[in-house]
């Protein structure tokens, strides 16, 4: 069960909230958290507001409808979000969600505080999400690279001198070095479905729309 009370530090509408969270808390996927929200306040009727909750998977705009009775829910994953900002106007702030394809989402007469500390909670889970994909992409690219082989020069022949014989002087036996043999640390789930998933597609086993929509699968469920 979903804690209101963590929701309603910057004088959002309680009401609204307790109402979107009801609906939420069926809603989310396994690991998924919600961290902030903000409501929508306009400045003379605030009957029907507008609410945006940032979860670490997704953003949520819950928007009603028939005067009220239902709730419209629209989610956006961040794979799909190519940045966020707002802007402060005279009533309130606008919250500007920029996807990686389509239209802007923009949402007008949301509180300043909650304008600002809405977009830090986004911004923050943004950037994870960047990050975490930065790194997947770097360990495929390191286990699609090929081994370097090093070719080895002909030795030069030298000719031989003679030279007078030099009885050889014993030298110590030293044992030979070996090296220790390294051990790889175990590949955790997710990548390891990454890596076999890449594999398929280097044979021609997948086209690449069904490795990207696998790989996204992957992703998402992380």
């Amino acid at each position: 069960m979903i804690l209101i009370d963590r929701f309603l530090s910057d004088e959002q509408d309680p009401k609204a909230v307790e109402k979107v969270l009801g609906k939420l808390n069926d809603m989310l996927s396994a690991n998924e958290e919600l961290i902030y929200m903000a409501v929508q306040k306009r400045p003379a009727v605030n009957l029907l507001p507008t609410c945006i909750v940032v979860s670490n998977k997704r953003i949520f705009y819950c928007e009603p409808g028939n005067f009220g009775i239902t709730m419209n829910f629209k989610d956006i994953s961040w794979k799909t979000i190519k940045e966020v900002s707002f802007k402060e106007e005279i009533f309130g702030s606008k919250f500007i969600c920029v996807p990686t394809y389509g239209e802007n989402i923009i949402t007008e007469y949301i509180p300043k505080v909650q304008a600002r500390k809405l977009y830090q909670a986004a911004h923050e889970q943004l950037e994870a999400f960047k990050e975490q994909q930065r790194q997947i992409e770097l360990e495929e690219r390191r286990s699609s690279t090929s081994p370097v082989t090093v070719s080895t020069a002909p030795v030069p022949v030298v000719e031989e001198e003679s030279v007078a014989f030099i009885a050889p002087v014993a030298q110590p036996y030293v044992t030979p070095y070996t090296a220790p043999v390294p051990v790889e640390e175990p590949e955790d789930e997710t990548t390891l479905k990454l890596r076999k998933l890449k594999t398929l597609y280097d044979k021609q086993l997948i086209t690449l729309e069904e490795y990207e929509a696998k790989k996204a699968d992957i992703l998402d469920s992380f």
